[in-house]
């Protein structure tokens, strides 16, 4: 069965396919992510909330897509992502694979579970992780090192797919003093590398870093041998690299952070600008370290 994408109709963000279409791709897995990364080929993964830009990140080559709990942010117009609900998180979901379904998609989703949702219990953990992957996700993510170890380790023994998340926190950003970056002194960059370890060897398959120092980040890349970092301000040495949708097309409501491109300068729709958003970091382009708050 062919797994290329054929919708053929004209959105307001792109028509999928455009008369050069993609290559033929095979569905991303986590053995198709190892292969990326084995050859030094970058990972490329975007937020997405619904089934519309979730058909068009995949057509636009985007390899992972993120439903994350930004959409409290961009979506409902909250002030951070602690309001957000496992109920809306599900419903997110279940629209993003409907779009997926609907041009064969092939990209692999990433859930985030929200705040509160597996603080209290492994067993907590497992129940809000069921929700998300019965809505369709491949994989779920959870923020925090230390206490979250066991908690990955559980829901790994149990078939679920784990992405964590260190450095810039969004659920805990009032603890760690707003949005700051994170590990820039000695004792705080040996605490990520080794909740890093920790969580690899815990069973964690991805690991997003956010607003950490290039040059910690490239250090914890090389040490993680089975995890795939996947940066955010947090330079060009991880294994791929993750954005906001909103935040890439230039359509947020606050102002963007000095990492994140405008990939829309230039762009004739939304699928285009997230082709060249693809190709940047394919070809090493983006981030452009010198552009980082560190």
């Amino acid at each position: 069965m062919s797994t290329s994408n054929t919708l053929s109709s004209t959105t307001p963000y792109g028509t999928l396919p455009s008369a050069s279409p993609l290559p033929e791709r095979r569905p991303v897995s986590l053995p198709r992510l190892n292969e990326l990364r084995e050859r030094g080929e970058k990972i490329t993964m975007l937020t997405a909330y619904d089934a519309t830009f979730a058909a068009v990140a995949d057509a636009a080559g985007v390899e992972c897509i993120l439903v994350g709990d930004s959409l409290g942010m961009v979506c409902q117009g909250l002030s951070s992502t602690v309001g957000v609900s496992l109920e809306t998180m599900r419903y997110h979901t279940e629209s993003v694979l409907r779009g997926l379904r609907r041009v064969q998609g092939t990209a692999w989703v990433i859930a985030d579970l929200p705040f509160s949702t597996y603080h209290e219990s492994r067993e907590q953990a497992l129940r809000s992780a069921a929700v998300l992957m019965q809505a369709g996700a491949h994989m779920v993510k959870l923020e925090g090192g230390g206490w979250t170890t066991e908690t990955v380790r559980f829901l790994v023994e149990r078939g679920i797919p784990v992405c964590a998340h260190l450095g810039l926190t969004p659920q805990t950003v009032h603890a760690l003093g707003g949005y700051r970056v994170q590990g820039r002194e000695d004792q705080s960059a040996m605490l990520l590398r080794r909740q890093a370890l920790e969580l690899q060897d815990a069973g964690a398959a991805m690991l997003v870093l956010e607003m950490v120092p290039a040059a910690l980040s490239t250090d914890i890349t090389q040490e993680l041998k089975t995890c795939h970092t996947i940066g955010i301000g947090a330079g060009k040495g991880t294994a791929g690299q993750v954005l906001v949708m909103h935040d890439m097309l230039g359509v947020n409501l606050g102002k963007n952070p000095k990492f994140v491109r405008n990939f829309m300068d230039g762009a004739s729709s939304v699928r285009e600008a997230m082709a060249a958003y693809v190709q940047a970091v394919k070809s090493g382009q983006f981030p452009d370290d010198t552009q980082h708050a560190w």
